[in-house]
């Protein structure tokens, strides 16, 4: 009786595979490896099988919602394609003459990716593409509630490979996943892509292979009093609402002005906002939480599934759930992320008590990922975004569908977002293409050698007599 295949083993084959193909398109050209990416995308994000895709995640991980999946799998895709499929990663990608250097690109290798559960269906096709657009290879780990949706996604890109006449190993997913072998994946890859939860990106970290991960999204937005109200009720309840919440870039707390409070209050509910009273928050409070953890249960459902659970009585066409709240941290678990449909709202006196606010709610969960200011005074908007501990800040934005790009904004498309040492990650970026890649510096002499200045001219007259 032969012995069982261990984890290590496992991986080990798929990564010798994963390795093969990766060496028969490293010295493609830059058209071949836009071909493949190309391909990649169509295969998935045409209108037949977007609309299977959408269905198939939402049957399968009981998350989100058809609309929401479909928008990701047909149109996110297709802008992340667009948003790279003109750059330049083949040879040499960028010069400086000023400094005499050329930079030459070249593959990583294996790229082990992670996948989270709330979004299964565009994650793996743009970490695919961008490794792609690198020449490397990737294996994807899904998380076990999605891992139907992952291989379907997969064995569509690997017919789209081959038909190009590249080897299908290029893509590889764990088709059975467990913990022990997205750790195995990740100490045996040659760079690790973590999108997932808190626990998952430290594991990355700690594999000892250089790793890009993300941190614990908790999107905090202010409302000042130069706003158009209509507008950002509309947005907010556009990102709060999308796919059912289940990105960590929904509106998790929303600011508002004191000035404006009450008019905004208004156009919240009427956008389908239902503001809780004080028993119907303890009800929804216990119902989220369970012995101090997120009840996985309410994660990315709809809003009148958590109202029976929670035996709250929610009126017709309402949508989402207003939470009037004052703190912020671990005796307010409101102010922290909810993955729900279900938003905490504050009402502030003016930008600085909104960016004090912003930076305690935060320093609880979600420091360095993603703020929103929506504002037409550009002294409010530029003060919140020197102010805040965060890396992006979407301007009159619907932070869901923003800060990841979107065809109204020029930020990098991705589902990877890097948030700095705030969130304890390595990068403030957008993750794409560039991170996957390695690059050699070309410097030659300069044309004229530099010289360094007189020490009046480097120090200046008042460092200098400091010391005299």
């Amino acid at each position: 009786m032969s012995e069982a295949i261990t984890p290590a083993q496992e991986i080990a084959a798929l990564i010798e595979r994963s390795r093969r193909a990766q060496e028969q398109i490293a010295h493609y050209s830059q058209e071949q490896v836009d071909e493949l990416i190309r391909a990649m995308v169509y295969a998935v994000a045409r209108e037949d099988r977007a609309e299977e895709i959408a269905q198939f995640t939402v049957e399968e991980t009981q998350l989100g919602n058809y609309e929401g999946k479909y928008l990701k799998i047909h149109r996110k895709t297709r802008a992340a394609l667009m948003d790279i499929i003109n750059d330049k990663s083949v040879g040499v990608i960028e010069e400086d003459p000023e400094r005499n250097i050329v930079k030459i690109a070249k593959p990583v290798g294996v790229i082990g990716a992670l996948s989270p559960s709330t979004n299964p269906e565009a994650t793996p096709v743009i970490k695919a593409i961008a490794a792609v657009k690198g020449r490397n290879s990737i294996i994807i780990a899904p998380h076990p509630r999605a891992k139907l949706t992952n291989k379907k996604i997969v064995d569509y890109m690997r017919d789209a490979i081959e038909r190009c006449g590249a080897p299908a190993d290029l893509v590889l997913g764990i088709e059975v996943p467990s913990l022990d072998l997205t750790n195995e994946l990740m100490r045996q890859c040659d760079r690790v892509l973590a999108t997932g939860g808190g626990a998952m990106v430290h594991a990355a970290y700690s594999s000892g292979t250089p790793a890009l991960g993300v941190g614990v999204g908790n999107a905090c937005i202010t409302v000042d009093d130069s706003a158009n109200l209509d507008e950002a009720a509309e947005k907010i309840r556009i990102s709060k609402t999308l796919d059912l919440a289940a990105s960590c870039s929904s509106d998790n707390s929303v600011l508002l002005f004191d000035s404006i409070y009450d008019e905004m209050m208004e156009k919240l509910q009427r956008e389908g906002g239902y503001v809780l009273n004080a028993d119907e928050k303890t009800k929804l409070q216990n119902t989220i939480w369970v012995d101090g953890h997120l009840n996985t249960a309410i994660v990315a459902q709809p809003a009148y599934k958590i109202a029976g659970m929670a035996g709250i009585e929610l009126p017709e066409g309402k949508l989402f759930f207003i939470v009037p709240e004052t703190g912020a941290g671990p005796d307010f678990p409101f102010s922290g992320e909810k993955l729900s449909v279900t938003m905490a709202l504050y009402r502030v006196k003016d930008i600085n008590e909104a960016i004090d606010l912003t930076n305690r709610i935060q320093a609880y969960q979600g420091q360095g990922h993603s703020c929103g200011i929506y504002s037409y005074s550009d002294d409010n908007i530029m003060a919140f975004a020197d102010a805040t501990k965060t890396s992006r800040v979407m301007v009159n934005q619907p932070q869901a569908a923003s800060n990841s790009g979107n065809l109204w904004n020029g930020m990098r498309q991705t589902f990877s977002l890097g948030c700095g040492s705030w969130g304890g990650n390595a990068t403030n970026n957008n993750i794409t293409w560039r991170d996957l890649i390695n690059e050699t510096w070309v410097s030659k002499p300069l044309a004229e050698t530099k010289v360094i200045p007189e020490d009046a001219d480097l120090f200046g007259d008042a460092v200098i007599a400091k010391f005299s």
